[in-house]
């Protein structure tokens, strides 16, 4: 397994330890429903070094991953940021990413973990022979997460660069915590306010112990890998393995708003056009649970005839709601909110409902 270069730290933080795409990662410090609070209501940090970095440069960058991804990355401005999925030629999806806009002919690609080599797999597939220069810093670059309504007093308290003036998701460069040249971004991954801090792995160990002390005086911890997939969870931000993959589309993901069909050609386009004009068959949707169990991905669902209409993708107990909460694709004319099925659950059928996203609507970020 991959060590981040804050593995020591975590073992002095006591943390439960996994492996994760190939990392020994904290899964949790103290208890996972305890950490997903602390980052509702105050501030948090996480280790995500495991996650991949793609730094992509030159007069035809921008014009190559517009043609990889399905949102409009040319109407990026530098210093801005966006969300976006990466298709296949028949529409499934290889990955969903972050795009930074470095500047006017350099962009850094944040992929997820599991995904690098794949993604680095693709990219590199789809290169053009000139014009774009590609690097994979994934294995060299530690990434910090500070999330949360407190993240941006944390953050100012090791740092002089003008985190109130950044906007969400943008990001800004300079020095924190005496370390030069490093890339902050208002992002993340949590719903609440929140920074993703990249410099070299070198720096990584004196940046966590910089912001640690401020990070407790604000009532905050170390948050582990399984407090970071219930606040997502509580947001419907898909996670890719479970929500989407090869085999789901964006549009029926529910991210259509990530792809502009008519920004120009990209790998997928067809594919999605004809799933426009079909209409989806399927939808992700949110589910709470009426009976008691917790829904697990993969779990089946059915109507009231019993007849099987979909499968869960994601399914958690609601840390912040205190109620059993879910994602599922339904087939058409199923997804309705207010709409009621059955969740299969240790052979027994249990009642749940489609409800409206976000699950959690008090968030500091949307």
């Amino acid at each position: 397994m991959r060590k981040t270069s804050l593995n020591a730290i975590h073992q002095e933080l006591d943390a439960q330890l996994i492996e994760f795409a190939g990392y020994e990662m904290p899964v949790k410090y103290s208890s996972i429903n305890e950490e997903h609070l602390t980052v509702r209501e105050s501030v948090g940090m996480f280790d995500l070094s495991h996650m991949g970095e793609f730094h992509l440069a030159g007069p035809g960058a921008v014009t190559f991953v517009d043609g990889l991804v399905t949102n409009d990355v040319a109407a990026l401005e530098p210093g801005q940021i966006l969300y976006t999925p990466m298709c296949y030629p028949d529409g499934g999806i290889v990955d969903d990413l972050l795009v930074y806009r470095l500047g006017d002919d350099e962009l850094m690609l944040v992929v997820n973990a599991s995904n690098i080599e794949k993604d680095w797999a693709w990219v590199e597939e789809h290169l053009p022979a000139e014009g774009v220069t590609a690097e994979n810093r994934s294995y060299q670059t530690t990434l910090v997460a500070v999330q949360g309504p407190g993240a941006e007093k944390v953050l100012s308290a090791v740092t002089e660069l003008d985190l109130s003036g950044l906007a969400f998701y943008a990001w800004t460069r300079g020095t924190v915590a005496g370390i030069d040249d490093v890339l902050v971004s208002r992002t993340g991954y949590t719903g609440e306010d929140g920074f993703e801090i990249y410099l070299p792995d070198e720096g990584g160990p004196a940046l966590w112990r910089a912001l640690w002390p401020h990070n407790v005086e604000a009532g905050g911890r170390a948050i582990g890998l399984g407090a970071r997939d219930t606040l997502r969870l509580e947001m419907k931000y898909a996670l890719y393995g479970n929500d989407i993959d090869k085999t789901t589309n964006p549009l029926e993901a529910g991210l259509k708003w990530t792809v502009k069909l008519d920004k120009g050609d990209f790998i997928g386009r067809e594919s999605l056009l004809e799933v426009k004009r079909n209409k989806v068959s399927r939808k992700l949707i949110c589910f709470e649970m009426l009976d008691r169990g917790i829904a697990r991905h993969g779990a089946p669902c059915h109507d009231d005839d019993g007849a099987e209409i979909g499968a869960v993708t994601s399914g958690t107990m609601s840390p912040s709601l205190g109620k059993p909460i879910g994602l599922a694709y339904l087939k058409r004319g199923h997804t309705k909110s207010g709409r009621e099925f059955h969740v299969e659950i240790r052979g027994k059928l249990r009642r749940a409902v489609v409800v409206k996203p976000p699950f959690y609507k008090e968030g500091s970020r949307k």
